[in-house]
Formats: structure tokens, C-alpha cells, sequence
């Protein structure tokens, strides 16, 4: 049986497919249309389907939409008419989007070129984050928490997982939404209401004792439960005054970072990490487990997943590589496999490289069509680890496009971590993004224990998603990576997940002596990239020394 799994209810438009069982593609669809999350989460448009990252997938199994079993959607729009309530938000923008969601099953049909009836599910939204989870880790039973801005119309939904059937226990409805608060908080700090990993970043720069108190009035904990004031989210007119009072002006987009903004993403970090951990202790009684899956946007907080990790509530902590709601396109898939099939999809062994990848000849084709000079090398992974060693900033684009936020080894930026400038020059030269912001490390598994605080490794840490401390020891010889509070959001690097980036770190490991790379996505203020035409023009646009592409490479004197 062939599955089809879609998300556009909201935004990370995306699209997956399970061949009997068997996840074989996933893809997010601002990939292709090189538009940020591919679309606005707004009221009137859950019927723009990822058309591109459809088809990517569909001829990547070598399928035609007449091979397609079913179709499942990451949204029931019957669960949103059962629980809303019209006092929540002006019921004329809810009108615009109950008609909008009316228009998919139609969106989808004219996309796949036949009329799909009964074939066509409309998944539960949190069910769809809690599956996306819950098969990919290999789990036979787990406790399942998604957290997010909102499902239907639930902020925090609480599963159970046994075999094929996951069961919701309990959900925090409307307005008890920490992800909303992430969103309002990133734009009253002046960046998007995306830039939730921003604000997280710049809480390391706060003490978040400053507007404690203050915050409690906005979100709140007392140890197994948490509370959001409905007055301070995006939709309630108002909501700036009422911060304004409480933390002064907002900023502005081009304005300087002062310190009492740092203070601000500070509490808000620790009101975070406090609720999160109160839920985490709700669901550890609710569902006795030693497992637990994570998901939901706010599950790429690596801050706060770090803080669970450590807290030793549950032995085996799992987050797929993405958590947010493009994951939900798999999930969707899972939860149809498993209703019409009666039996498990395929289970762990989960690989977040599941997008596109590109033969050889097309990418000769696009060197040749950009007038660079290609370049041929015999070993692209010692050669590019000379570069890095020598100081240079690599492009490393190779095998198929990862599935995520993250750039794990495929579509990544290297840099020698060792350089104590190298965050200011990717800031400033390569990314043109805030002087703030960290960079990630890409560490071998075999050395990851002797440079960070990782606990039991697991396969979330491939993933890119705890922050973890740097040993003291280690700290001043790679502070490329070291965030100013002494942590780092490792990636592990395994052989096996990943040979050919590890082959490249084990060659910088030869040369230096240091196991790990800097590691950041490619890309210069849009989605990551997917072709090599993107490699290309990004490459040309940046302050990128060396571009490798399968084994051709570019330098910036071509």
C-alpha cells in the first residue's frame, strides 16, 4: 500500500510517502519554492498544497498519482468545529478558514489528477506530530508529548503509545500555548514570529531573574501543570500594550540588542524549561514508561531538551529530526498505514535523508551552465578537511537533501572550530545574520563523550537537537562552538548514519587532532539548499571559499 502524507494547514508545507511500510521520501516544500516555511500561517490558504514536494516524491519511488492508495492530511476539520469556541478569536477569520480547509479534498484531486472519495483521511494534527515520533524511534510502547502553537485547538496534547495505537490522555487547550508565546515574543523582540531559535540563542546573553516575577503573570508552573494568559497572545488586541508595561518598548527589526532584550528571551527560556518540565512530570505519571517521544515546533528548542534529558524522568528520550510540523506529513502517513494495514509500519532505522539528490552529470550540467570551472578530486572528504584546517569555509553538498530544520552533513557550511573569529566571519561574511547567533558542532561518535556532556548517546543526538555542555577542558580549543553559556548544540556523527561526512571529520580529526567540524546549514537568509543551481548561486553570493558537490568541487578564484 502506498501513502501519501500531506501538512499545509498552517506552514513547513511538506510532503511524505510510505511504500508499503516503508518511509522512502519526505521533503519540505520551501525546498523548492525558495520561500521560507513555503508559505504564511495564515486563516486562508490550508488548501496551498506542497505541489513540488509531492511530485519529488512520487517520482522518486518511480510512482504515478494513480498508484497512490491514500492520502492522508494533518488536519481534522471536524475536531477544530467540535472544540472551538467563538470567544477565541474573531469567528469571520475562523468562517474564511473552515471554508479554505473545505477546498482541499478538491486541492488535492485536481494535484493528483483523480477523485480520491473515501481514500482522502484528514489526521488529527497532534496525532499526526505524536506518530512522527513514535514509529521512527523504535519504541514498542512510549509516552508521547507534542508541544506546539496549536493542533485543532489543543497548545499540548499528552499519548500513549502501545504497538500501532497511540491514544491521546490529555490536552492543554487554547489559550495554553507555549509556542504562541514563542511566536509573540519573537516578533515584540523584533525579529519574525518564526525566529523562535533566535530568542533562544539570545537567552544565553540574559539572567533571567530580571523579569522572572513580572513573567509569571504571562506563563506559569507549579511543577506538573502550566498556564498561558490568553490576553498575550497573537490574536488579542492589546497584547503589546500590555507587554509594554510589564518590559518597555518593543524592539524594533534594525534596532540594537540591549540587555534588558537578552533578560526578556532569558525568562522566557526559563519559563519554558519550568512548564516543560512540570508536563514532562504530568506525563511520566499519567504514562509509567522509561520512553519518551518529543514533538511539536517547541521540540526544536534544544534548550529545553537538554534540561529533559538530564532531568532522568525517562531512561530513552527520542525526537525526530523534524519535530515541527513538517514532520507531520509523516506522521499523517504512519497513522493511515496503521488504521488500513492493522499492522506496524516499518520501525526505527530512521534516516532524516530522505529528500532529493543529484547525479553527476547534473551537476557537471549546472557548473557548466553558471560558467564555473569544475574540478574534479579523488577524495572530496580529506580534500575538503584540508581546506577547513587551513581556514577555509567549505560547502558541503552531497547525497540526498536531509528532512528538518538542520542541515546534518548534506547540505551543510563547514569551518575549522578551533578559529576563535570563525562565528564572527560565518555571521557576518557567509550567513548575514546577528553577531549572537551560535554554530553548531558536527562531532564523531566515537570522541563525542570526551568534548561534551552528551549522557547516553541516542539517536536525537544525530539529529542536532540538545544543547549540551562542553567539558571545561575542551572549551577553549574549539570556541567556534562554545555558546557564552559554555554549551553547544552537538550533532553526532556515526559512520553509519552518515559515512561520507564522517570519512571528512575523521580527516580533520588526522590533521588537527580536534574531532568535530563547525556545522551550519547552507544557505544566506533562505531555505536551505536543494539543487545545485542553489549550491551555485548561494556559493556565488557568499563569502564561501570551497564548494563540493559529490566529488566535483568550485573555489572562489574560478
Amino acid at each position: 500500500m502506498n501513502v501519501l502524507g500531506i501538512n499545509s494547514v498552517y506552514h513547513e508545507s511538506a510532503a511524505a510517502l510510505l511504500v508499503d511500510g516503508k518511509l522512502v521520501a519526505a521533503v519540505e516544500e520551501e525546498r523548492f519554492n525558495r520561500i521560507k516555511r513555503a508559505k504564511q500561517a495564515e486563516f486562508d490558504n490550508p488548501h496551498q498544497l506542497p505541489e513540488r514536494a509531492v511530485r519529488f516524491c512520487l517520482k522518486h519511488a518511480g510512482l504515478t498519482a494513480r498508484d497512490i492508495d491514500q492520502v492522508a492530511y494533518s488536519f481534522d476539520p471536524k475536531q477544530r468545529r467540535k472544540r472551538y469556541r467563538p470567544e477565541w478569536w474573531d469567528p469571520r477569520l475562523e468562517e474564511t478558514f473552515r471554508l479554505r480547509l473545505g477546498q482541499v479534498p478538491s486541492a488535492i484531486d485536481d494535484l493528483l489528477g483523480r477523485s480520491l472519495g473515501q481514500r482522502l483521511h484528514f489526521v488529527q494534527h497532534h496525532l499526526a506530530h505524536a506518530a512522527s515520533a513514535y514509529f521512527p524511534s523504535g519504541f514498542d510502547r512510549a509516552a508521547i508529548l507534542t508541544i506546539d502553537g496549536i493542533g485543532e485547538t489543543a497548545g499540548t496534547s499528552l499519548a500513549k503509545a502501545v504497538g500501532t495505537r497511540i491514544q491521546t490522555v490529555e490536552t492543554f487547550e487554547y489559550p495554553h500555548s507555549i509556542g504562541f508565546i514563542w511566536e509573540v515574543f519573537s516578533g515584540y523582540l523584533g525579529f519574525s514570529h518564526y525566529d523562535a531559535s533566535k530568542v533562544m540563542g539570545l537567552a544565553a546573553y540574559g539572567d533571567p531573574e530580571v523579569y522572572r516575577d513580572p513573567f509569571q503573570s504571562i506563563m506559569r508552573s507549579d511543577g506538573v501543570n502550566y498556564g498561558v494568559a490568553r490576553e498575550f497572545l497573537g490574536v488579542e488586541p492589546g497584547r503589546f500594550a500590555r507587554m509594554e508595561a510589564i518590559f518597555g518598548p518593543p524592539r524594533h527589526e534594525d534596532a540594537e540588542i540591549l540587555p534588558r532584550h537578552a533578560d526578556m528571551a532569558a525568562a522566557l527560556q526559563a519559563a519554558t524549561d519550568a512548564a516543560i518540565t512540570a508536563v514532562v512530570r504530568r506525563i511520566k505519571h499519567r504514562v509509567p514508561s522509561d520512553n519518551l517521544c518529543l514533538a511539536g515546533g517547541v521540540a526544536l528548542n534544544c534548550v529545553t531538551n537538554d534540561v529533559i534529558r538530564r532531568s532522568g524522568e525517562f531512561a530513552n528520550v527520542f525526537i525526530p529530526s523534524a519535530p515541527h510540523d513538517a514532520g507531520t506529513a509523516i506522521g499523517a502517513a504512519f497513522v493511515v498505514h496503521c488504521a488500513k494495514q492493522k499492522r506496524s509500519p516499518e520501525r526505527g532505522n530512521f534516516t532524516p535523508y530522505l529528500g532529493p539528490a543529484f547525479k553527476r552529470r547534473e551537476i557537471l550540467a549546472a557548473v557548466k551552465s553558471t560558467g564555473f570551472k569544475a574540478r574534479h578530486s579523488k577524495s572530496p572528504a580529506r580534500d575538503a578537511a584540508d581546506m577547513i584546517a587551513d581556514g577555509k569555509i567549505v560547502a558541503w553538498f552531497q547525497g540526498r537533501m536531509e528532512f528538518g530544520p538542520r542541515a546534518l552533513g548534506n547540505r551543510s557550511l563547514l569551518a575549522d572550530p578551533r578559529r576563535p573569529d570563525m562565528r564572527a566571519i560565518l555571521n557576518q561574511k557567509v550567513k548575514h545574520r546577528e553577531d549572537f547567533r551560535p554554530f553548531a558542532p558536527s562531532v564523531l561518535a566515537e570522541h563525542a563523550e570526551e568534548w561534551f556532556d552528551v549522557g547516553a548517546q541516542t539517536a536525537s543526538h544525530e539529529f542536532m537537537l540538545f544543547a549540551c555542555p562542553v567539558k571545561a577542558d575542551r572549551r577553549d580549543l574549539i570556541p567556534a562552538v562554545v555558546h557564552t553559556d559554555g554549551s553547544a548544540r552537538v550533532q553526532i556523527v556515526s559512520r553509519k548514519s552518515n559515512p561520507r561526512f564522517h570519512q571528512l571529520i575523521s580527516c580533520f580529526f588526522a590533521k588537527t587532532g580536534v574531532p568535530l567540524v563547525v556545522n551550519t546549514s547552507f544557505n544566506d537568509s533562505e531555505p536551505i539548499v536543494c539543487t545545485p543551481n542553489d549550491a551555485i548561486v548561494t556559493f556565488r553570493k557568499s563569502g564561501i571559499d570551497a564548494l563540493f558537490m559529490d566529488d566535483v568541487f568550485l573555489t572562489g578564484v574560478d
